[in-house]
């Protein structure tokens, strides 16, 4: 019988091949969200919640179908991001973070600080290096 007050489960540790290493946690981490738009992917979701996949391109500015779709089988298969079926008629599917993606929160806002205090715009000048 299951009691509500009872603490959830740890989340289960992700395999990897690299275990025991001493580089390991942050060459798995880089490797599992440092694709272009993963991070962003994971911040959307960490800001709106649960989203559309319509919703969640929207809220991508920039990133093609083709590529939101590509990077959300990804993220699923590395169990940062959960796909869920809503209803079949009309085919309407939800996507979340797992426990996983939402452990990465501290991580992509720190990203996003970082950012924020270090990066600016290129002037003209630069912009023509380029």
């Amino acid at each position: 019988m299951s009691n509500d007050t009872e603490p959830e489960e740890p989340v289960g540790k992700l395999e990897v091949w690299c275990a025991g290493k001493e580089w390991c946690p942050v060459t798995t981490t880089s490797s599992l969200i440092c694709k272009k738009w993963h991070p962003v992917i994971i911040h959307r979701l960490l800001e709106h919640g649960p989203s559309g996949f319509n919703e969640l391109k929207e809220n991508v500015d920039g990133i093609s179908s083709k590529v939101l779709s590509d990077s959300l089988e990804d993220l699923g298969e590395k169990q940062l991001v959960d796909r869920e079926i809503i209803s079949e008629k009309p085919f309407r599917v939800q996507y979340s973070l797992t426990p996983h993606g939402e452990s990465l929160e501290e991580i992509i806002y720190a990203m996003q600080e970082w950012g924020l205090e270090h990066l600016t715009e290129p002037s003209e000048k630069s912009s023509s290096l380029v």
